[in-house]
């Protein structure tokens, strides 16, 4: 018996399981994307801003991680406080959790739906058992003497579709952890970025320089005489 007999066996039920399946490949897939792009390493670019607040304060480091490029949460969160800076720390403060949630939302969108999915999949595979299990039984009702070719289908629906509900439930759990601990691990960074931006601006730093204020005329009329 090779697949296609097993997947005719199983009855209408294996399809939805196939097709929970292939939406479990593809929801992993992107979201495993989305953290490979998310992931880079921001602490390069801490160390930079925290060099650059220390010598020329959070507006320079604020340039200094717009040129970077860098879109990572750490990023963000680093710029949020940076943007916010002149206005005392409790504002930064607030601005870095405002990001910091946003952020946590991007990383750990599409898990839920994962989770949805490993829960789902065992109950439509034992949805399939109870089908399967009816059919056998009500061969008992039709023939006297059922063979076991007559037995053999409704027992064999119930053990796919069993077998399918268990595989699915399997992938969408393991799928769901790694991309949930590769979430974390980039929101921890993001985390210490909230944490330590606080003690840079607490720091000393050297207030941006201002243009000169233009004489007024009457000085001007003064310095003449």
């Amino acid at each position: 018996m090779n697949v296609l007999d097993l997947i005719r066996a199983a009855g209408p039920l294996l399809w939805v399981l196939l097709a929970l399946s292939l939406y479990v490949v593809y929801l992993s897939a992107l979201r495993a994307q989305a953290l490979a792009r998310l992931s880079a390493d921001p602490r390069p670019l801490t160390e930079r801003a925290r060099a650059v607040t220390a010598e020329s304060g959070p507006h320079a480091a604020l340039a200094e991680v717009d040129r970077s490029g860098n879109h990572t949460p750490a990023a963000n969160v680093l710029r949020a406080g940076l943007s916010r800076a002149d206005r005392g720390p409790d504002a930064a403060a607030a601005a870095m959790t405002s990001t910091l949630l946003a952020e946590e939302g991007r990383l750990y969108a599409g898990l839920s739906a994962l989770g949805t999915a490993a829960q789902v999949a065992p109950l439509l595979g034992l949805l399939g058992t109870v089908i399967g299990m009816v059919r056998s039984f009500l061969v008992f009702g039709q023939t006297a003497s059922p063979t076991p070719a007559q037995l053999a289908q409704g027992i064999s629906e119930a053990l796919i579709n069993t077998a399918g509900g268990l595989i699915v439930a399997i992938l969408a759990y393991v799928a769901r952890g790694a991309l949930r601990a590769r979430a974390d691990r980039i929101a921890l960074h993001a985390e210490q970025v909230r944490e330590d931006l606080p003690t840079w601006l607490a720091a000393p730093h050297p207030e941006p320089a201002r243009a000169a204020a233009p004489l007024r005329p009457a000085v001007l009329e003064g310095a003449a005489r």
